[in-house]
């Protein structure tokens, strides 16, 4: 992370005025963005519109604080990327768990019924035990009010027999019945509506699909339903791009909630059957092999990985994909290692993006040197930087940092050794701030100390390069030819407004 572009300031460099909203009683007679509810959805959806100071946004909470003991502790493995465009993952990874022996993820199920998944907690010295309390009587409408702790300490422990369990301390538990609920739509434009206006009011997270916690899915796919939305209303916001792009929140995320109820309803039957006897195959259960069949297969989705958006107004189709094929188009931007060309250090390229509403350009060089006009990565930069229809001349608001909408790297094939940085197109050493301070961190060059490099991990066509371009949500909408110049210009032209 960069900091003072416009000068020193005393005290974090990494919070801003613009990071730190201020606590008001009182809401003002009129918002952009009204925020109800600081669940997991609305805090990501209030952080990512806290990145764009000029958007009026209040959150709104019933609550008085914030949870003292937290009701969601799975965090999966794309929720950590998005933490890290926020600035948050070096924070949780320090504080992760250190108990992958004794106390590791693991389902537990009984030779007589009844199931636990232990999940360990960060610290080492805690765990989360999720305990099957049986099937509760339908028409007994106080039965889950009727439990007590020593109830669910009482079947975890004859769940684990012959072994033994011993609770010291509980710091939360609650009880909760297993059912599968999706909205009919995911905003306030009926289906028969839309095209014809905009939609203002959208749901996210536990308001619109609920499930089990068995699968530790509500809290990441919440916070992807936020971190899809903020970004949207942002660019619609404040011009950058026309209200239709809203409308892709509900068809992007709607599907995934679906994707996540039938994963769940799949899984919570698995963990609720009884295990099988082996000296009975026609009494029917499940075996543990077939259990953790059902887990590994559903591990991609769990971990969060298995999102992919179909073609639509901001993901492209897979013409091109064979040049990038382990970029997916869809799906999220896979990272890989690189050595930044101008301090030769080491930097995973999809850490670097931010949470900042910017949309990525990833420019993978061909093999020709690129401090020659024969080179397309060149060509590429002109276009850029001087054509009358370069998306970053068109969509680039006067005044502002030339990479204020447009954030390009170029990733070269050669080491860094090989390469000047005063020889490599100009457009890819911006001038910004008050001062005009060069960025050097736009350029990449291949990892080549070890292994396979990034091109040959990525699937990266070496002799012609590639163009992946990444929404700000990171995920990939098209890969296109560095010399695509025409389809470039179309991609972004359904998507922006020219700025004024």
């Amino acid at each position: 992370m960069q900091f003072y572009l416009n000068g020193f300031q005393p005290g974090d460099p990494e919070k801003s005025s613009s990071h730190t909203p201020a606590q008001t009683p009182e809401l003002p007679e009129e918002v952009d963005v009204l925020v109800v509810g600081s669940g997991p959805a609305g805090t990501v959806l209030a952080a990512q519109l806290a990145e764009f100071p000029d958007i009026t946004t209040r959150v709104i909470e019933r609550r008085a604080g914030p949870l003292e003991l937290g009701h969601a502790d799975g965090v999966a493995c794309r929720t950590v990327e998005m933490f890290g465009a926020f600035g948050l993952a070096e924070r949780l990874t320090r504080h992760r768990s250190l108990a992958p022996g004794a106390w590791t993820t693991s389902a537990i199920q009984s030779a007589s019924g009844g199931s636990v998944l232990l999940i360990p907690r960060e610290g080492g010295y805690m765990v989360r035990l999720y305990v099957d309390l049986g099937d509760l009587d339908p028409n007994d409408s106080g039965a889950r009010s009727r439990f007590t702790s020593d109830m669910i300490i009482e079947a975890a422990q004859r769940i684990f027999h012959p072994y033994s369990l011993e609770v010291k301390d509980i710091a939360w538990w609650s009880v909760y019945e297993v059912g599968q609920r999706i909205a009919d739509r995911f905003d306030d434009v009926a289906e028969a509506e839309r095209g014809t206006r905009s939609p203002h009011v959208f749901i996210a997270g536990d308001a619109c699909h609920t499930h089990s916690a068995k699968a530790g899915q509500g809290m990441n796919v919440s916070m992807q339903d936020g971190f899809n939305l903020g970004w949207k209303l942002a660019a619609v916001l404040q011009g950058r791009s026309p209200s239709t792009l809203l409308d892709t929140y509900a068809q992007e995320r709607q599907a995934i909630a679906q994707e996540l109820i039938d994963f769940d309803l799949t899984w919570s039957e698995a963990m609720a059957a009884k295990p099988a006897d082996p000296n009975d195959p026609e009494a029917g259960g499940m075996s543990a092999a077939e259990r953790q069949e059902i887990f590994t297969a559903g591990g991609r989705f769990t971990a969060g990985f298995a999102t992919d958006y179909p073609p639509n107004l901001i993901t492209g189709d897979d013409a091109h994909e064979h040049l990038a094929t382990g970029f997916p188009i869809g799906e999220r931007f896979h990272s890989a290692p690189t050595i930044r060309l101008a301090d030769a250090k080491p930097l995973e390229i999809g850490h670097q993006a931010q949470a900042d509403g910017r949309w990525r350009l990833y420019a993978f060089a061909d093999d020709a040197d690129p401090a020659s006009t024969d080179s397309a990565i060149r060509r590429l930069c002109d276009f850029l930087a001087e054509s009358p229809e370069s998306p970053v001349r068109r969509y680039t608001p006067a005044g502002a940092d030339p990479d204020a909408v447009f954030d390009v790297r170029a990733i070269f094939q050669q080491g860094h050794r090989e390469l000047s940085v005063d020889a490599m197109p100009q457009f890819l050493l911006p001038r910004k701030g008050r001062f005009g301070l060069i960025d050097y961190e736009k350029m990449f060059c291949a990892d080549l100390r070890t292994g396979p490099d990034i091109f040959d991990v990525r699937g990266i066509d070496r002799s012609a390069g590639a163009l992946v371009i990444v929404r700000p949500d990171q995920y990939v909408a098209q890969v296109l030819p560095l010399d695509a110049h025409a389809e470039l210009v179309d991609f972004f032209s359904g998507i922006m407004v020219p700025s004024a």
